[in-house]
């Protein structure tokens, strides 16, 4: 073991680990056999609806926790994989906060899992450096974002960390370490262990982790409610229960996210059996179709009648240094998604780029006289289970497949060599907007979907695009095993719940 590996993998550390698996696991396992219960179901017809069980919660006038001083102000967030360098420049940046990402934007190689705690518990410290091959040195500064972490969902496993004989949570994993090792120290420094949930589906898998919260400060001595967390709506599961969800954390709340990209993705594998619910070339499917926009709208309302943030998604836009008037143009699109969502009542945005924030700080700035919006009058809504499910509507063409068809071969190919998040055509690609690309394919192939042109979209027609794609490549075993995957999970009869579960066994 390194000295690295001893120092975050310390006997106390793994003790608080096991004790956390030996504690949930049962219960996460229960959960995850829900998700595929309700799947079956909705394959054979069940659409989702608001719970008729928790009305009473919905109706009621209840608010969550006070939010801390130093998250009453989140305008601007930027996120990013927990890199060392990533992290000394977001948090060094202008923005309000960083989250540290172990899940969509880190490939979870071990080495990127430890380099990644190691990384947090220097930067907690105030001791992270970095000297780039350049011999360019990075440290941080004086004033610094307020820093969270999300962790890998419910549903995924950390295989190099076995509990009770089993690979554990790496939910519990990613958060056990982070939590373990810096919580009483954010705490005295006036701030606390803040995280961000992903891919929760019920207000029972936000239930498991207040548990997880309570348990854990329990152990440490920390007083409950020190932990905060934002929970990223991000499954169209979620979105029938936003009340319920808060509340469950409502000691712990910080926010609600619209995770717009997986929650694309989520509406695509929901339904993805169901011909009905095919859906356009992704770049049709923007903010203001209205299942999107009915999400958000209810998002909004609910936060702030919770007094808690609703904060607004990613744009996925990068600046583009070589060529000013794409450069101008990736702004300009950033700068209108923004005004879109500080109009409709979001407290804060995010951002995937240092060179974004002063972007998104200034819209929300002009838009937001105070710290946030929570207690703005806004307009109220009525929003029922058919606005969620409003198929959009559009063309599928060949230049949309080909597009998901480059991105999900490019990105599985740097997602197997170890990189989490890829510049691909002007956009940072993570995990999430590459699953909308090959479950887009999937779903076309399975319902012989025609493209505008009358051509139907058959496994031959993806090979021969798969293969085109992948003589653009550098010639790599990463390179033609990501083609080969990319297929088989195309093809395959049933739908791959996740890219990254399907293809874990081939990382290190």
């Amino acid at each position: 073991m390194s000295r690295m590996n001893s120092d975050i993998l310390s006997h106390e550390a793994t003790a608080f680990l096991l004790k956390l698996s030996f504690t949930f696991e049962a219960q996460r396992q229960t959960l995850l056999t829900c998700r595929r219960i309700r799947q079956g179901e909705i394959n054979n017809g069940s659409m989702p609806q608001f719970l008729p069980e928790t009305e009473t919660i919905r109706e009621s006038n209840w608010t969550a926790a006070p939010i801390p001083d130093d998250l009453l102000d989140r305008k601007v967030e930027i996120t990013g994989p927990a890199d060392r360098k990533v992290i000394i420049n977001a948090l060094n940046s202008d923005a309000c906060a960083f989250m540290a990402d172990f899940e969509d934007s880190l490939s979870p190689t071990w080495f990127n899992v430890i380099e990644g705690q190691q990384n947090l518990y220097d930067a907690v410290r105030g001791t992270i450096e970095y000297t780039s091959p350049e011999r360019k040195c990075y440290k941080l500064a004086g004033k610094r974002a307020t820093l969270s972490v999300r962790p890998r969902g419910w549903h995924l496993d950390e295989k190099h960390f076995l509990a009770q004989g089993r690979p554990m949570s790496a939910s519990l994993f990613d958060f056990g370490l982070y939590f373990f090792h810096n919580a009483k120290l954010l705490i005295e420094c006036g701030s606390g262990p803040y995280f961000y949930l992903p891919k929760l589906e019920s207000h029972f898998e936000a239930r498991l982790w207040n548990d997880v919260f309570n348990f854990s400060q329990d152990e440490l001595g920390i007083p409950r409610g020190s932990i905060r967390a934002t929970v990223l709506i991000e499954t169209v599961l979620a979105a029938f229960e936003m009340d319920e969800i808060v509340y469950e954390l409502r000691d712990h709340a910080a926010g609600l996210n619209c995770g717009r990209w997986d929650y694309i993705f989520s509406f695509i594998k929901k339904f993805s059996m169901r011909p009905e619910f095919l859906l356009p070339d992704r770049s049709e499917v923007t903010m203001d179709k209205h299942f999107l926009s009915s999400c958000t709208k209810l998002l909004v309302q609910t936060c702030h009648r919770r007094g808690i943030h609703a904060m607004g998604g990613m744009a996925a836009q990068i600046p583009v240094r070589d060529d000013p008037r794409a450069n101008e143009s990736a702004s300009e699109a950033v700068r209108q998604d923004k005004l879109r969502e500080v109009q409709m009542g979001h407290d804060g945005t995010w951002v995937a780029h240092p060179g974004l924030v002063q972007i998104a700080k200034n819209v929300f700035d002009s838009g937001i006289s105070g710290k946030n919006q929570i207690n703005a009058r806004m307009p109220t809504y009525c929003i029922t289970a058919n606005d969620l499910l409003a198929v959009p509507r559009g063309s599928i063409t060949q230049e949309g497949l080909r597009r998901n068809v480059e991105v999900g071969i490019r990105y599985l190919r740097s997602w197997l060599d170890g990189a989490g998040c890829v510049p691909i055509n002007n956009l940072m690609e993570d995990a999430a907007t590459a699953e909308i690309c090959r479950a887009q394919i999937w779903q076309w192939v399975r319902h012989k979907a025609k493209m505008a042109n009358g051509v139907p979209i058959l496994p031959e027609l993806v090979e021969r695009i798969i293969e085109e794609q992948r003589r653009t490549l550098p010639t790599s075993l990463s390179g033609n095993i990501a083609g080969r995957r990319l297929y088989r999970m195309i093809t395959s009869r049933d739908f791959d719940e996740f890219l990254t579960l399907a293809n874990y066994d081939l990382i290190d």
